[in-house]
């Protein structure tokens, strides 16, 4: 359980809303404590007519024989009454303990649910790209919100109970002890009460080991669910478009009913806990009934005294029935507590140094010196790569699928960090620039266009809530973005949904474009930015590019070699390593793959 206690740090800054919870408890336990203890004389001196004693009047104090005195002298009638009036009095002070008592706890439960929610997503925002390489969108959502809210379960419930169901074991305690003690109760009735009571922990244990283990199963296959939910909403044009409707229909079910069964192996293990709890305390009732129903018979025990023994002896079974059921609970908890520390306690890789210095200005050249990378060490994707690029220059990359081009422009913004060698901006390893200013020098426009649900402002003007709107249309202006922007219902305040699917292929692009040009960065990452643009947003996209490209470095993946004709410097790649580079007039002459490559399209575009 050393996880669970781990996870009450997030308690910690709420201690304040878990004390007056926990004061409410104590209050709420006690309250019912002394209503309980108010059967005795309803029983002894109203019901029966008899005269309140004890039978062991020897171990009281002076103050409680001068109490039961003054009670026989009540009128039974009176008596009635006033027992009537305090008794509906406690129980509506008790039940509004309970009330602010449920309240504080619910309160501290989505307080709790809240921070866990915030650390997980500043967690992920601060992990590298590698870890989302390696895990499924669908698994991330359900560990934040179908695990989180496990363990909040486990908080507003579990917590309570493990913090007011021993009040409530001890206030019954203390009143079977009192009883006893004042009323002679014998010692075999509490003998047997303790030896009955705790057979229901062992089945309880061995049942929660095998709670614990379909609890995790669970959580896994809600995993499952979530991601094949993300992939199919996401890719909905692609099921469509390939009629395999019935296909994902069949792939969901099975999720679908791996999660049912798991989900109803996990109920029916919590839901033996509870007739369980009752069976035994159903036997400890019956044992101590007959023991002690006939010393009340023989007259050697007070009817009123025995009642209120058997009463309290109910009173016990909530709270253990409760805390048996909350071993369950817990263990559940735990897997999902586990699932989310395996989120935050990943390492961060890509991560500032303790004296990195803040990157002011980018003023001569950007270096690669022997750089090799792979992503899980069983396939080299760069090797042995070495360039250099003057300030204000531009290097183009062209090359098959998978040669390593997108690889080597990442590892400029420190997406990932190369396994051997270096990065240098002005002679300087990246590493040694915290990662914000480094970024914040260097602008990017992916080939999978990334857009927000949010504004078409908001959009361009990422990252700066605050910016000018003369800024957002000048950027939207040089993207050639501007006119079919005013052409939408609210213009630039337009919201165009999630992931721009309000916008057309080419149209997202160029938002993308106008992003990177307001942010107006000294090294700009074009990652076949003009990919989705049609010939006449193209040539415009590409006259806007190039008026930007004075005192800016300018890096430039390429299928369209017609685009990057001008390019200072051209770089084949090829299975990671840089086989051609050159002016492209210069690797024409050189006869290799890029005058191959250059020929292949020239022709290709010649036959259309």
């Amino acid at each position: 359980m050393k996880e669970y206690i781990r996870f009450l740090k997030f308690v910690k800054p709420h201690l304040w809303i878990m004390t007056l919870a926990l004061i409410c408890m104590i209050l709420t336990s006690t309250l019912g404590g002394v209503s309980l203890g108010m059967i005795i004389p309803v029983v002894d001196n109203i019901l029966t007519g008899k005269t309140m004693a004890l039978p062991g009047a020897q171990h009281a104090p002076h103050y409680l024989i001068d109490i039961i005195d003054k009670v026989n002298k009540i009128p039974k009638g009176l008596l009635l009454n006033l027992v009537v009036i305090i008794v509906s009095f406690l129980f509506f002070i008790k039940e509004a303990f309970v009330f602010f008592q449920t309240c504080f706890m619910n309160q501290l439960g989505q307080a709790v649910l809240k921070d866990v929610r915030q650390a997980i997503y500043e967690k992920l925002l601060a992990l590298s790209n590698n870890f989302y390489s390696s895990v499924k969108t669908g698994e991330l959502v359900s560990r934040v919100t179908f695990d989180v809210g496990i363990i909040v379960n486990s908080i507003t419930e579990g917590l309570t109970d493990l913090l007011w169901q021993p009040i409530q074991l001890i206030i019954y305690v203390v009143i079977l002890i009192w009883i006893k003690v004042y009323f002679s109760i014998s010692w075999w009735l509490i003998l047997i009460t303790i030896f009955i009571f705790p057979l229901i922990i062992f089945p309880v244990i061995k049942i929660g080991n095998k709670l614990r283990k379909i609890s995790t199963s669970t959580q896994e296959s809600m995993s499952d669910i979530n991601s094949l939910l993300f992939e199919t909403i996401y890719g909905i044009g692609i099921v469509k478009s390939f009629s395999a409707e019935t296909y994902q229909k069949e792939k969901f079910k099975a999720h679908n009913n791996r999660y049912y069964k798991m989900m109803v192996k996990s109920v029916k293990r919590v839901a033996i806990i509870t007739p369980l709890g009752e069976f035994v305390g159903i036997l400890c009732m019956g044992v101590v009934l007959w023991c002690g129903g006939k010393e009340v018979v023989e007259g050697r025990l007070s009817a009123g005294a025995f009642i209120a023994f058997l009463a309290a002896l109910l009173s016990l079974l909530k709270p253990l029935k409760r805390l048996s059921r909350l071993y369950g609970i817990n263990l559940q908890a735990v897997a999902a507590i586990t699932r989310v520390y395996d989120i935050l306690d990943r390492e961060i890789t890509i991560k500032n140094k303790p004296a990195a210095a803040k990157l002011i200005d980018f003023k001569d050249s950007i270096e690669f010196k022997n750089i090799n990378f792979s992503y899980n060490k069983d396939r080299i994707v760069l090797d042995e790569i070495s360039l250099k690029l003057s300030k204000g220059r531009i290097l183009a990359m062209v090359g098959m699928s998978g040669a390593g081009k997108t690889t080597f422009v990442n590892l400029i913004p420190r997406f990932y960090d190369p396994d051997k060698g270096a990065i240098l901006i002005d002679g300087k390893d990246i590493r040694d620039f915290t990662v914000e200013s480094l970024r914040a020098h260097i602008g990017i426009v992916s080939q999978e266009t990334i857009l927000f649900n949010d504004t078409v402002r908001s959009n361009i003007a990422f990252g700066e809530p605050g910016a000018a709107l003369e800024r957002v249309m000048e950027s939207a202006k040089a993207a050639n973005a501007h006119n079919f922007i005013m052409k939408m219902p609210q213009g630039y305040g337009t919201i165009i949904g999630d992931r721009g699917i309000k916008l057309s292929g080419g149209e997202k692009q160029r938002i993308a474009i106008a992003r990177a040009l307001f942010k107006d960065p000294p090294i700009l990452i074009l990652d076949e930015a003009t990919s989705q643009l049609d010939t006449e947003s193209e040539k415009l996209v590409q006259e806007a590019i190039n008026r930007l490209m004075a005192n800016r470095t300018v890096f430039v993946i390429a299928h369209r070699l017609s685009t990057i004709e001008h390019a200072d410097k051209i770089a084949v790649f090829d299975r990671g390593r840089i086989i051609e580079i050159g002016t492209h007039g210069e690797l024409l002459q050189k006869s290799g793959v890029y005058k191959r490559l250059y020929e292949l399209q020239f022709k290709s575009k010649a036959e259309k």
